[in-house]
C-alpha cells in the first residue's frame, strides 16, 4: 500500500464524523460532502507526516469550510438552505441523494435543524463543535478568529436560542407537549375523537393565506368543525415535530430541516383553545423557535 492509499483509508475512517459535523452545521448533505472533498483535496497536498491527529485536523479543516459556506449565505441575505448541487464526494463518492438526506435530517432531528439555521454563522459553529461534538473552546477560537472567552459566549448565547431559555416553566411545557403529542398523534391517526378530546370546545383556527386552499376557509370556529377537515391532512403530519414556537409547545413542519408550516397554540386547562397555522415566510422568519425536549 502506497502512501496516498494509506491517507485514503485513514480518512474514509473519519469520513462520517466530519459528515455529522458538516451536516449539522450545513443543514445540506450536498454542501456537506462538498465541504469533505474540500477536507480531502487539502489533505492531499498537506504534508501529512506532520498530523498527529487526522481526526482533529480533519475536523478543523471542515469546520472552517463549513464557516465559510455559512459567512456566504449570511452576506446574500440567503433565509433557506436550498441544497444545490454538488460534486461528487471525495474518492468516487456520489452526490447525496433525498432519501439519504431525509433519513439524516430526521436522525439530526428536524426542529433542531430550523432553530441552528437561525443562529449567527460563528454561534453554529460553536454550538456544534461544543455542545454536540465536545470540542474544546480553545480549538474552535482557532476556527472562528475569536478568543476562547469570545468563544464560550458564542455557544451560550446558541445554546440559550436552541432551549428557549426564558420561556414557559418546565412543568408547563411538559403538560403543553403532552397535550401536542396528543394532537400529533391523533392527526397523523385520523383520530376525530383523539382531536376532539384535547381541543376545547370553542377552539378557533386561524390559517394565513399561504396556509390556505383555494377558496378554503381562513378561519374556522369550533373543535368538532375543525377536526373534520384536519384528518385529510394525516399524511403532512407525519413529517411534523414538536417545537417551541413562541416560547409555547407547537409543531413544525420542516422537509429536511427546511422550514415550510408551523403551527402555534394557545393553551387554557390542558386544552388547545387557538391553533395559529402559519406558512407565510415572512411570518415564519419572525417566529422565535426553540427545540422542545421530552
Amino acid at each position: 500500500m502506497d502512501e496516498r492509499e494509506w491517507l485514503a483509508e485513514r480518512f474514509e475512517k473519519s469520513r462520517g464524523h466530519m459528515r455529522g459535523v458538516a451536516y449539522r452545521m450545513l443543514g445540506s448533505l450536498s454542501e456537506a460532502d462538498d465541504a469533505i472533498q474540500e477536507a480531502w483535496l487539502r489533505l492531499s497536498r498537506s504534508d501529512s507526516g506532520g498530523i498527529e491527529n487526522l481526526e482533529g485536523w480533519l475536523t478543523t479543516v471542515v469546520a472552517r469550510v463549513c464557516l465559510d459556506i455559512l459567512r456566504s449565505r449570511a452576506s446574500r441575505r440567503e433565509e433557506s438552505m436550498d441544497a444545490e448541487a454538488g460534486e461528487p464526494a471525495a474518492l468516487g463518492k456520489s452526490p447525496s441523494d433525498p432519501e439519504e438526506e431525509a433519513v439524516l435530517a430526521d436522525s439530526v432531528g428536524l426542529a433542531l435543524l430550523v432553530v441552528l439555521n437561525r443562529l449567527s454563522p460563528a454561534e453554529r459553529v460553536a454550538f456544534v463543535l461544543h455542545d454536540m461534538f465536545a470540542s474544546p473552546f480553545e480549538e474552535i477560537a482557532s476556527i472562528v478568529g475569536r478568543s476562547p472567552a469570545a468563544v464560550r459566549q458564542l455557544a451560550s448565547r446558541a445554546r440559550r436560542r436552541v432551549q428557549g431559555a426564558g420561556t414557559a416553566g418546565e412543568v408547563d411545557r411538559r403538560q403543553q407537549r403532552e397535550v401536542v403529542d396528543a394532537f400529533l398523534t391523533a392527526l397523523r391517526g385520523g383520530d376525530f375523537d383523539g382531536l376532539v378530546a384535547v381541543l376545547d370546545p370553542d377552539a378557533v383556527v386561524r390559517v394565513d393565506e399561504f396556509a390556505a386552499r383555494p377558496g378554503g376557509a381562513r378561519e374556522i370556529r369550533g373543535a368538532q368543525n375543525w377536526a373534520r377537515g384536519a384528518i385529510a391532512f394525516a399524511r403532512a403530519a407525519r413529517l411534523m415535530q414538536a417545537a417551541l414556537v413562541d416560547g409555547r409547545a407547537g409543531l413544525v413542519l420542516a422537509p429536511h430541516g427546511r422550514l415550510t408550516r408551523a403551527l402555534r397554540f394557545t393553551f387554557e386547562q390542558g386544552k388547545i383553545t387557538e391553533v395559529d397555522v402559519v406558512a407565510d415566510p415572512d411570518r415564519l422568519r419572525r417566529l422565535d423557535l426553540a427545540v422542545l425536549d421530552h
